[in-house]
């Protein structure tokens, strides 16, 4: 049974908003692990995702270990590529970057994900990942080398994510990119979250509580703060 995703879907039917807090494991000591869990401890996130577009995979099991001593949330895998995932999650968003024409990034890298998954009992959550211009060149649109959607041209996105349902995706993740100047328009989510039946994910360059909030009120049936609380973990205590 697909228990997380199950969750997802049950929060989305009774309109729970979910919270995720996206930990960059390439800027993580496992040193630093417990002061920050007691911090995620103390915020209302109800998920932890850890991926990064540049990480190479060291020390990944045991950073998730030390997490999972000390919080008990989810941990979802939010890899940038094959080599960052860990049997030690409980989940993985199994990405294909359907904003990019990059078929390593559409196909290939999943490809040689399959021998590294099925030695693990990951539950695995086809995700349909759009990257929308946010003012600035991401990481992700550097290691990708593919070019965000326009964020003036929401009927695009809106096919775009409604092909990634069509296609089997289990949820739709609209991307700002980490450290974005823009996040993804209330305008976009508002009409993403109607073009779809799936649970919605919007993150990046969201930085305060009231955008939380707009975002949530816009459509978005999960949140991820990533830059904001990796900058200053008292985010929570501060907005």
């Amino acid at each position: 049974m697909k228990e997380l995703y199950t969750n997802i879907v049950q929060a989305k039917n009774e309109n729970s908003k979910l919270l995720a807090i996206l930990l960059d494991p390439e800027k993580l000591l496992i040193s630093d692990v417990k002061n920050l869990c007691k911090k995620i401890n103390e915020s209302p996130a109800t998920h932890i995702f850890i991926g990064g577009s540049t990480y190479n995979g060291n020390h990944l099991d045991g950073l998730i270990k030390e997490i999972k001593q000390c919080v008990d949330l989810p941990l979802f895998l939010f890899p940038g590529d094959y080599k960052q995932i860990s049997a030690e999650a409980d989940a993985i968003l199994f990405l294909s970057l359907l904003s990019g024409r990059n078929a390593d990034y559409l196909i290939e890298h999943q490809v040689n994900a399959v021998p590294v998954l099925e030695k693990t009992k990951l539950e695995i959550i086809p995700t349909g990942y759009l990257l929308i211009e946010s003012g600035i060149e991401t990481a992700v649109e550097r290691v990708s080398n593919t070019k965000p959607l326009d964020r003036n041209n929401i009927n695009y996105v809106c096919q775009t994510a409604k092909a990634g349902e069509l296609l089997g995706n289990k949820l739709i993740y609209l991307e700002a990119g980490s450290g974005a100047k823009l996040a993804v328009s209330l305008e976009m989510i508002e009409q993403v979250a109607q073009s779809i039946q799936i649970p919605l994910i919007v993150g990046g360059g969201i930085r305060s509580k009231k955008e939380i909030n707009d975002a949530f009120n816009a459509g978005a049936d999960m949140v991820v703060i990533g830059t904001a609380f990796e900058n200053d973990n008292t985010f929570f205590e501060l907005c």
